[in-house]
């Protein structure tokens, strides 16, 4: 059985390295939730490189997006990991991830050196049953 973990990242174009680097260690080195002598959960693809924009619309974006799914990552490593990273630019890292029975992203940032979610503002899923006109 499988847990699957979505997982974006936008990045500065100058942190291209550095998401490569870390979609390496979640290939290689990461540890698997519940099993930590397991390693390697998945990686993450660019998704707006000209070559691979698959992005709607007649322009290119213009911003930096990774994305990948992962396989029973250690979610806590992976922030973890984000956070340690020396990113050229920190305060554009953005990491969203929505794990196994969760209904919408969680948004990571780095500010004021640590890693804090931003949105939703609280980290529960009190709002996850709560729909527009209901």
């Amino acid at each position: 059985m499988s847990w699957v973990a979505n997982v974006m990242m936008s990045v500065d174009v100058a942190d291209g390295t550095n998401v490569e680097a870390l979609s390496e260690w979640l290939r290689t080195a990461a540890p698997r939730r519940a099993q930590p002598e397991v390693q390697g959960v998945g990686f993450l693809k660019p998704l707006t490189s000209p070559e691979t924009n698959q992005w709607g619309g007649w322009k290119h974006p213009e911003c930096e997006v990774w994305a990948g799914a992962l396989n029973h990552a250690d979610l806590d490593a992976l922030k973890r990991r984000v956070f340690e990273t020396p990113w050229r630019e920190p305060n554009l890292v953005q990491l969203l991830v929505m794990d196994q029975e969760e209904g919408f992203f969680r948004m990571w940032m780095i500010r004021h050196d640590e890693l804090r979610q931003f949105a939703p503002p609280r980290p529960d899923e009190e709002d996850e049953g709560f729909y527009l006109g209901s």
